[in-house]
C-alpha cells in the first residue's frame, strides 16, 4: 500500500499503519505523508522507506507508483488526510488503476461522493472505507443475529456517541485534531454530525440492516466562537417502519468514546457498547437475557461472521486497532481474490465501500437540510 497523510505526529495515520501490519497481509512500499515536503521527507525515513519512494505530494506519488512495473508498484492507496483533501487524491488513484482505502466521512460533499461513486463504477476497482465499529466480531455477530431474524422484525433503534473532548474552545489552543474538524472549509457542512454522527447512523444501518427514509434533526453550537455544531439530536424512521433515535455530541464533558446501540423488534433485542466491546447483550421477551463473548473458541456458538472477526480466545480484549485490522484484513483477502482469479468469502467481503460512503455524505446533508427547516420530518434524499 501507499499512503497519503499520515506523516509525523498525526494520529489516524499511525492507527491505520499498525491495522494494516495486523496480519501480515500488507506491505507500506510509499508514500506521501504530508503537505511539508521536509516532514514528509523524515515521516517516510521514519518507517524505514527508502527515499525513492517517499514523494513530496500524492500527484506525484500516484503517477511514478503507476509507472512502476506491476509487482513492484502500490496496488492500493489510504488516504489519511482531512475531509477537504480527499477527493482530488482517491479521484487521480481511480484514474490510474489504484484500489483505495480511505478514512470517513469519504469526501467533502455530497457532489464529490456521487462523482467518486460513478468513477468507481467505471473502473470497477475496490474501495474500503473505514467504518471502524463494523470491525468487532460482535457487531458482526448483532448483524447476523438480527438479519436472521431472530428478533422478528425491528421495531426501535437507539444509537448514541457521546464524547467530551471538544468541551472548551480547542481549535483555538493549538488542537491541530479540534483546528480542522471544527472548520467549515476542511471538514464541511458538519462538525460533530459529520465526524462522529456519521458513524452512529451507519452502525444502525449496519447492524439492522434498515436504511433511514426520514429524519428530524435538531444540531446545537454550544462552545462560543464555534464555526459548526459540537452536539446534536436525530430521530430517525426506517423503511421497514422501525423507528429511532441518534444522538452525536462532543461536548459531553468526562466522556471519552461511549458508542453504543440497542436494536429491538418483536421477539428481543441486543445491545453492545464500544468500551465493553467483546460483550454482546442479548435480551428475549420470555426468557432471561444472555451474554455472548468474542472469542475464537467460541466457533459453535458465534456466528462465522464474528469468528472469521476473531484473532484471539475468549478472555482477551480485542478492541480498536483489532477492529480497524479487521477491515484491513478482509479488503486484503478480497483484493488478494481478484490478484489471483479466485472468488472471495462472503465474510472477506464484509468491509463498508462506496454505498456507506454515500450515505454518510448524504446524512450530513439531510441532518443540516432538516436541522435549517421549519419542516418536521426531512424525507433522506441522495439528489444526482
Amino acid at each position: 500500500m501507499g499512503m497519503i497523510g499520515g506523516g509525523r505526529n498525526a494520529f489516524i495515520g499511525a492507527v491505520h499503519r499498525i491495522a494494516a501490519n495486523m496480519d501480515g497481509l500488507i506491505e507500506l512500499v510509499c508514500g506521501a505523508f504530508s503537505s511539508n515536503p521536509a516532514n514528509a521527507r523524515q515521516s517516510g525515513l521514519d518507517l524505514f522507506l527508502p527515499e525513492d519512494r517517499i514523494y513530496p505530494n500524492y500527484e506525484e506519488m500516484i503517477q511514478k507508483e503507476s509507472r512502476l512495473p506491476e509487482g513492484d508498484r502500490m496496488d492500493f492507496v489510504v488516504i489519511v488526510t482531512p475531509n477537504h483533501a480527499h477527493f482530488g487524491p482517491a479521484m487521480l488513484a481511480l484514474e490510474k488503476g489504484f484500489h483505495v482505502v480511505i478514512e470517513k466521512p469519504m469526501v467533502y460533499s455530497l457532489s464529490e461522493a456521487r462523482q467518486l461513486q460513478d468513477r468507481l463504477k467505471q473502473t470497477g476497482l475496490l474501495l474500503c472505507l473505514t467504518h471502524t465499529y463494523a470491525g468487532y466480531p460482535m457487531v458482526k455477530q448483532a448483524r447476523r443475529m438480527v438479519n436472521e431474524g431472530a428478533f422478528g422484525k425491528i421495531r426501535k433503534i437507539y444509537v448514541e456517541y457521546p464524547q467530551g473532548w471538544l468541551s472548551r474552545l480547542s481549535e483555538r489552543d493549538g488542537s491541530k485534531q479540534a483546528e480542522w474538524r471544527t472548520d467549515p472549509s476542511r471538514s464541511g457542512k458538519s462538525g460533530c454530525m459529520g465526524d462522529i454522527g456519521t458513524h452512529a447512523a451507519h452502525l444502525a444501518e449496519y447492524v439492522s440492516g434498515l436504511r433511514i427514509t426520514q429524519l428530524c434533526a435538531d444540531l446545537s453550537i454550544f462552545v462560543e466562537g464555534r464555526a459548526l455544531d459540537d452536539d446534536g439530536n436525530v430521530l430517525l424512521r426506517f423503511d421497514n417502519g422501525a423507528t429511532g433515535t441518534l444522538i452525536a455530541s462532543q461536548v459531553a464533558a468526562g466522556e471519552e468514546n461511549p458508542l453504543k446501540i440497542r436494536v429491538y423488534g418483536e421477539k428481543g433485542g441486543i445491545e453492545w457498547a464500544q468500551q465493553e466491546p467483546n460483550t454482546l447483550l442479548v435480551k428475549w421477551l420470555d426468557a432471561p437475557a444472555q451474554i455472548y463473548r468474542a472469542g475464537s473458541n467460541y466457533a459453535s456458538i458465534l456466528s462465522e461472521a464474528a469468528t472469521h472477526n476473531c484473532r484471539t480466545p475468549g478472555g482477551h480484549p480485542e478492541g480498536y486497532l483489532e477492529a480497524f485490522g479487521n477491515l484491513y484484513r478482509n479488503f486484503a483477502l478480497t483484493l488478494a481474490a481478484r490478484l489471483d482469479g479466485t472468488t472471495p468469502t462472503k465474510e472477506a467481503l464484509d468491509f463498508p465501500g462506496i454505498e456507506d460512503g454515500v450515505r454518510g455524505m448524504a446524512f450530513i446533508e439531510n441532518v443540516v437540510k432538516s436541522n435549517e427547516s421549519l419542516e418536521k420530518w426531512t424525507f433522506f434524499e441522495i439528489p444526482g
